[in-house]
């Protein structure tokens, strides 16, 4: 197993990591749409999903993977009212890989008022640079 820590003062004081492999499967913690400590897309819900799901690829960076290995995607949202807009920022990300999804509504962010958003992934090794499967599942 092998652990990506960032220095963040979340992972010391919650014992996290950033990301985490555990054989071919890279998991990606929470990850706010802040980078160098500074809110990105200010009110605005589909520039903070893109620059979220940006810093999220960047820590799936350091494991060698990219947006098609991401396998399943998480996105927690504060506003019921932003879901057309973060699904047009996931759609532009993933659109070709089609990743599991799942999005919830939350109640707010811990210490961070202004953020819309929060998005999670998890990736597999043998799906790097797979084609997509674009067909139906068969039983």
């Amino acid at each position: 197993m092998r652990r990506l820590s960032t220095g963040g003062p979340l992972e010391e004081d919650f014992g996290c990591a950033r990301a985490v492999a555990a054989g071919d499967l890279v998991l990606v913690s929470g990850t706010l749409p802040v980078l160098d400590g500074v809110l990105q897309g200010e009110g605005d819900p589909y520039q903070q999903t893109l620059a979220a799901f940006r810093g999220a690829l960047a820590a799936l960076e350091e494991f060698g993977l990219g947006p098609g290995s991401v396998v399943r995607t998480r996105m927690y949202l504060a506003h019921a009212r932003d879901v057309d807009e973060v699904a047009r920022a996931h759609r532009e990300l993933f659109g070709a890989v089609r990743p599991a999804a799942t999005l919830v509504v939350v109640s707010g962010f811990v210490d961070a008022p202004r953020v819309l958003v929060q998005v999670e992934l998890e990736a597999h090794r043998a799906a790097h640079g797979a084609a997509p499967d674009t067909g139906r599942a068969e039983s």
